[in-house]
């Protein structure tokens, strides 16, 4: 009998370390899931494992000399859960502040895109915007009274200006269309042609086109990108910003995102928005900070100095 007694509580004491560290290794198993799941969120691969190493990384263990007696299995085990609990409120948090930067930023450009649109649409009778937008930007003459105000479209004001104008006829004629084995690199270049040229009304159109028809190329990013510059050059910043924040939007990706993201800050400077500028160069050193160039750090600090952001 008392034999069997002591077998018992031998039996119990070899089951209770067992039943513990089967139940962190529960724990670890559900924390390992929750960090894979925030590694997906931030660094989506089309269901893949994530590529990107994660920048936070369990540190390795300190070296052992020999004849040191063994770290206990639990104690490994419950250092290796706090430290993968620690990962998930980092990265969790990370997350989190990203999605509400972006979310603001959303939600203001917006609204201030729907009084752009709807001054666009009303002509020279609409409300002025709120900041003030400079006479003259938008294309196109107030329609006349008792039609419906609607916004002219941007495709055949290219062909129209170049039948009234011969001479512009003959400067569109004189832009070379290349002919290579890369339709979408050809028509890009033509259309950065016709930008260069001051041909904005059909560098617009060119360059729409690209962004239409090749929209998971390279040379997207780079068309919407020079579509806000030619707006902008062409004195019209409330086009502008919109073409930049459509960029910066759906194709935060691309090339020339953080471009257009310094750009819009650029244009909401001409329409009197420096608030709204010092948020997006906020934007843009958050979100950029590791792509951006030494020289587009001292442009931005730069402009913050004229917005006179905080």
């Amino acid at each position: 009998m008392r034999n069997l007694v002591l077998l018992a509580g031998a039996a119990i004491c070899v089951a209770a370390p067992a039943f513990a560290q089967s139940g962190l290794e529960g724990r670890v198993g559900r924390l390992e899931s929750e960090m894979r799941a925030v590694q997906r969120k931030v660094f989506p691969g089309n269901g893949l494992p994530p590529s990107v190493e994660p920048q936070i990384t369990a540190a390795p263990p300190p070296g052992r000399e020999i004849g040191s007696p063994a770290t206990a299995p639990l104690a490994d085990l419950t250092q290796r859960v706090n430290l993968l609990e620690q990962q998930v409120t980092n990265l969790t948090g990370q997350v989190e502040q990203t999605q509400y930067r972006m979310r603001q930023l959303e939600e203001q450009f917006t609204a201030y895109r729907k009084e752009t649109d709807a001054k666009i649409a009303g002509g020279a009778g609409a409300a002025p915007v709120a900041g003030g937008i400079g006479g003259g930007e938008e294309p196109g003459a107030a329609p006349p009274p008792g039609r419906k105000p609607t916004t002219p479209p941007p495709a055949p004001a290219a062909p129209a200006q170049a039948g009234k104008d011969p001479a512009r006829a003959g400067r569109l004629a004189a832009i070379e269309k290349p002919n290579t084995s890369q339709p979408d690199e050809d028509d890009y270049i033509y259309g950065y042609r016709l930008w260069n040229a001051k041909l904005y009304p059909e560098a617009v159109t060119q360059l729409k086109k690209v962004v239409a028809d090749y929209p998971r190329s390279r040379r997207a990013s780079y068309a919407q990108y020079l579509i806000g510059r030619t707006y902008l050059d062409d004195g019209k910043p409330s086009l502008a910003s919109i073409a930049f924040y459509d960029n910066y939007k759906k194709m935060p990706d691309g090339e020339r995102a953080p471009e257009s993201l310094y750009y819009l800050g650029q244009s909401l400077m001409k329409l009197n928005k420096p608030a709204d500028a010092c948020k997006v160069y906020g934007e843009l050193s958050d979100v950029y900070g590791a792509k951006i160039s030494t020289q587009m750090r001292g442009d931005i600090e730069r402009a913050r100095t004229a917005a006179k952001c905080k």
